[in-house]
């Protein structure tokens, strides 16, 4: 295929018009056009008085060589997974997120018959177990937010978005489309499918895994794992007080990065881990018409999707404060998954039209932070602050809020202005001050103020801080080698739990790469 790159477009047109503008423009004849497609569509709104879309279009033409000045599209295949003709054992994957799918995928669509187990439900009575607790405030701290089928970037703004550079990607893409994702998530420049589309995609992951020989253990608890020889040999799980042992030599951990007692009871086992940096705060909230304003201006007539932005600043104490898991149009979610704790987290839904824009706003923490050299520091850091916001915000599951303008000034908040707090079940009026480690309040008091300079009305004085976010990655890394095992064989660490992943995208493309390294590194090593 060729490709016509910086298609301008300025006005609102229909896919069919864009690529009739850019064929005339680079003199194509429609009748020798096979097929096409749009391979990215991003805006421009760095100049407010020249809004506009950007497009790149792939086409398959009849001679491509009338077209020489056109680049031409390689196209990455999938390696097919060389299974092991003496497989005595299925593989088993633990955990359900997007690295646990995805190498359950990859192993069913290569023959291979893997055992699911997952310590939440499945998606459809996750989603009542949390739309309950957002209700009353009653946590089940085995299905949540965290835990589940589908992982924690179910509940939140299904991102796609990613810094890795890897040909995977785009399988990613193509299998979410096939599951029931929008077509268009394949070539937005920042592409997000939103939780109520992915909750029936996961189900119909489940559903396809399962047609091809997969099985699935909703609501076990991996508990403890056999290890003969250096080697794995099983796993024990429970479910519903009843233990069993699930014999296997290729063990997946996909376990996410809040599986805390998972992480314990590795260690004790003797899996090699470390502390690793990770970073806390708290999540911002703003009108989301302010954010549009901000980004777009008042004087384009495009019809433009909610704004987003992405923001980053250095301190002159070595510490970095920046926005994450940005959420145009969106609340800020309930994420604790153990007793007297608040976590939150950010969700939209796929039109992402709520009234609030909200963003996770965070400062790093490293192993240096923490009061002990053991590789669990950090959860115990985490878990620390986790419980004291649960006590500031009244010990009932409703979180402590405060306006920016407050937190600046180091006070109480007393009343809302304009915006208001999205979090369920409840609110309490705070000073978050009061919670967060100096060095991290500093720094997000001199990140909010460096923020404005760049995104006009960061800093106003009604937007909402809502304490705390914690959980924006895993606090630990399971060690693997190059081949992906760790210090005991047949394990395979994998995703964001085991430090490998920093979302739904890269988890997912790591959930891959150790479904095929299973079979093609432990039986069939690269020369």
């Amino acid at each position: 295929m060729i490709r016509i790159n910086n298609i301008k477009i300025r006005k609102n047109l229909s896919d069919n018009e864009v690529l009739e503008d850019a064929i005339k423009k680079h003199g194509i004849k429609k009748d020798d056009i096979l097929n096409w497609h749009i391979s990215r569509k991003s805006i421009d709104a760095r100049k407010k008085d020249d809004v506009h879309y950007n497009y790149s279009i792939d086409l398959a033409v009849k001679n491509e060589n009338k077209y020489k000045k056109l680049p031409k599209i390689k196209t990455f295949e999938i390696p097919t997974i060389k299974i092991q003709k003496n497989l005595t054992t299925r593989p088993i994957i633990v955990g359900a997120g997007p690295a646990g799918l995805f190498a359950a995928l990859t192993l069913v669509q290569n023959g291979i018959k893997p055992i699911i187990i997952e310590q939440g439900q499945s998606v459809e009575k996750r989603k009542q177990e949390v739309d309950n607790f957002l209700k009353t405030g009653q946590l089940n701290p085995s299905s949540n937010v965290q835990f589940g089928e589908g992982g924690a970037g179910t509940f939140s703004d299904g991102k796609l978005t990613t810094g890795i550079n890897s040909p995977y990607c785009q399988k990613v893409l193509e299998e979410f489309v096939h599951f029931g994702a929008p077509k268009q998530i394949l070539y937005l420049s920042k592409p997000h499918i939103g939780t109520d589309y992915l909750i029936n995609i996961i189900k119909n992951m489940r559903e396809y895994i399962k047609a091809k020989g997969g099985s699935f253990h909703f609501n076990t608890k991996v508990v403890d794992f056999e290890i003969t020889n250096h080697h794995i040999s099983g796993v024990y799980t429970v479910h519903n007080q009843a233990k069993e042992l699930f014999q296997t030599d290729h063990v997946i951990l996909a376990i996410g990065h809040s599986s805390r007692d998972t992480f314990e009871t590795l260690y004790q086992k003797g899996i090699a881990m470390e502390a690793k940096n990770f970073s806390v705060g708290v999540r911002i909230e703003h009108l989301q018409k302010w954010i549009n304003q901000a980004q777009y201006g008042t004087i384009t007539k495009l019809n433009l999707p909610p704004a987003e932005y992405k923001l980053a600043y250095h301190a002159d104490n070595g510490r970095s404060c920046y926005t994450f898991c940005m959420c145009p149009g969106g609340v800020v979610m309930a994420s604790s998954s153990e007793a007297n704790t608040i976590v939150t987290n950010g969700m939209s839904n796929f039109l992402r039209d709520g009234q609030n824009a909200n963003s996770a706003l965070l400062v790093n923490i490293t192993p240096e932070d923490f009061d002990s050299n053991s590789p669990l520091a950090g959860i115990y850091f985490q878990k620390n602050l986790e419980e004291k916001a649960f006590i500031l915000g009244g010990s009932n599951y409703f979180a402590p809020v405060q306006r920016v303008e407050d937190f600046l000034r180091n006070q109480k908040t007393q009343q809302i202005g304009e915006v208001k707090p999205s979090y369920q079940p409840g609110f309490t009026f705070a000073n978050l001050n009061e919670i967060l480690p100096k060095f991290v309040s500093d720094t997000l008091k001199q990140g909010i103020q460096f923020f404005d300079t760049k995104l006009s009305g960061f800093a106003n004085p009604d937007s909402i801080l809502t304490g705390l976010e914690t959980r924006s990655s895993s606090p630990v890394k399971i060690l693997r080698n190059e081949k992906l095992i760790s210090n005991i064989s047949g394990i395979y660490p994998c995703g964001e739990g085991a430090g490998y992943a920093g979302g739904i995208m890269s988890a997912a493309v790591d959930g891959i790469k150790c479904a095929m390294g299973t079979f093609l590194f432990a039986h069939n090593p690269p020369a």
